[in-house]
């Protein structure tokens, strides 16, 4: 099969999960082709079977901001033919969903140009629930050849917010957990947690809703009673207002912010608590990779990352602001070695059900079955 994929290239969940199945296709012999305007962070080494058409996009004076939709949308049309496509999966709706939508305009409807669009979260909680793009979200889902969603949660909310009469199709996000796996080296060879220190850690692009004071003042209750470090792994808007709180609160001995890092596992394999407070996660792919490398994680019970954390299986989920609960939780798990070995076997069992063994043929089904309607 010949797949074309746009996604953000850039640090986030939607580009991280389009890239990981694009790699996972094109090892199983599928062809794959990228469309964006770099390629995704994610693809940092040759791999057969995948390729790249960066999007130029016009710079002229008349255009204050450039047309990059509609750039992408010739690219789109061109790739499809020149490539011989036999879909195009879009990850997260706007623009990608709308320029899909246009290129197949352009081919007409003779050319069989097919799309699928995955809806992520923040495209549909945020984004396209804007009062300047609802009704165009709404009109580009609607006419999308296949819909997906990466949780239950996500896929109900689309169809309260969106009143969408149209089949969506729940396919959850994966990891590879032959790579994401525990290590059982020295946690302290990378030079940031010692043999008798507990790591915490999180992984982000620090945005608002991750409620990153909420993880600082977490940390602050639970060091004072448990011998501990904080990992801060990721950029973001709220990562200068952690980095000065932590600088506030003397802290900065005891917090290490990493920035972007494309390989997170050592890192997880420095933990042994993962914390993500969000206010709403759609899914939690982070979540998911530190459960496979059976981290125990401390969430947040809104949103989809209740339907991969189970609590008082693989940790425990409270309300986003519930930093009582959250700190009590994170101080028992990491004094009691019993409830901490059972989280962390949870965790790896838990991770195993969405192994991309699991879920990339759900994709490859999909794919087959909007091609045949």
């Amino acid at each position: 099969m010949k797949i074309g994929i746009t996604c953000y290239p850039t640090y986030g969940g939607s580009g991280v999960v389009a890239s990981e199945l694009g790699i996972e296709l094109a090892e199983r012999g599928h062809q794959v082709h990228f469309i964006s305007y770099e390629m995704p962070f994610k693809i940092n080494k040759y791999y057969k079977n995948i390729y790249f058409h960066e999007v130029e996009v016009l710079e002229y004076p008349l255009f204050k901001y450039p047309p990059y939709s509609l750039s992408l949308s010739v690219k789109m049309a061109e790739i499809f033919e020149s490539a011989g496509l036999d879909i195009m999966h879009v990850h997260y709706a706007i623009p990608h969903a709308a320029s899909a939508y246009l290129a197949q305009s352009i081919l007409g409807k003779d050319s069989n140009f097919k799309f699928i669009t995955t809806l992520h979260g923040t495209d549909i909680t945020i984004v396209g629930n804007h009062s300047s793009f609802f009704k165009l979200t709404k009109f580009c889902m609607e006419n999308s050849s296949g819909i997906t969603c990466v949780s239950n949660y996500l896929k109900q909310l689309t169809m309260e917010t969106f009143d969408i009469n149209k089949d969506i199709e729940v396919i959850y996000n994966f990891v590879d957990t032959s790579k994401y796996k525990r290590n059982k080296c020295d946690k302290s060879n990378l030079g940031l947690i010692k043999k008798d220190e507990f790591g915490i850690i999180h992984v982000s692009n620090f945005r608002p809703v991750k409620k990153i004071r909420n993880i600082i003042e977490v940390f602050c209750r639970v060091r004072k009673e448990i011998n501990c470090k904080l990992i801060l792994v990721g950029e973001g808007p709220e990562l200068a207002f952690a980095k000065e709180t932590v600088k506030r609160l003397d802290l900065s001995s005891k917090v290490f912010f990493l920035g972007r890092k494309d390989n997170v596992v050592p890192l997880l394999n420095c933990a042994d608590l993962y914390l993500l407070p969000s206010k709403s996660e759609s899914f939690g792919v982070s979540a998911l990779e530190a459960l496979s490398c059976e981290v125990p994680v401390i969430g947040t019970n809104v949103g989809g990352l209740k339907e991969v954390v189970a609590d008082g299986v693989c940790g425990y989920l409270f309300d986003p602001d519930d930093i009582d609960s959250m700190s009590k939780a994170s101080i028992n798990i990491l004094s009691d070695k019993n409830l901490f070995g059972k989280l962390s076997a949870g965790a790896r069992e838990t991770a195993l059900k969405f192994d991309s063994k699991v879920i990339i043929p759900k994709y490859i089904e999909y794919y087959n079955k909007i091609i045949k309607s």
